[in-house]
């Protein structure tokens, strides 16, 4: 992604030359990333959040926080686009969309099928996340002594 981009810009800026799919392609590849990675941005517990009262509590209050957060606040995100955008991607495959711009990708379909993908494995790693506080909760030793370590890349 990173080479597309960097290859965009020196085409466009210093050769004045570019081509529309070559510009859609790193927009198309950046969406693919953020959408497929957020499940596993869940699981290493690095997607932002206001801590103030989070990070200095123990582990039966994260627990709590996270329950509640998974049941409250992701899972009827994650049901509600998948429900809105699974019409959505109905239609766009009904007639294999392609991009608006003249010289752009084909298979717009596809990428828009990623929507569904990004619900089924947010919804999997929100399930998990409420499974693994609910251990804390219940006080299972191996889920406790895990709750007391600092997340990963701290």
């Amino acid at each position: 992604m990173v080479l597309v981009t960097f290859a965009v810009v020196i085409l466009r800026y210093v050769f004045s030359f570019g081509w529309v799919w070559l510009q859609e392609s790193y927009v198309w590849m950046h969406g693919v990333v953020f959408m497929v990675g957020a499940g596993y941005t869940l699981l290493h517990n690095g997607h932002v959040r206001v801590d103030i009262l989070y990070r200095p509590a123990g582990p039966r209050y994260k627990a709590m926080v996270d329950l509640a957060g998974a049941f409250l606040l992701l899972m009827p995100m994650v049901v509600l686009v998948f429900w809105v955008g699974f019409e959505y991607v109905a239609s766009s495959w009904s007639m294999l969309e392609e991009s608006r711009e003249a010289g752009g990708l084909p298979g717009l379909f596809l990428l828009k099928s990623i929507i569904p993908v990004f619900c089924v494995l947010t919804a999997l790693q929100g399930l998990s996340l409420a499974a693994r506080s609910a251990l804390v909760l219940r006080g299972d030793p191996e889920f406790l002594a895990e709750a007391d370590k600092p997340p990963e890349g701290l």
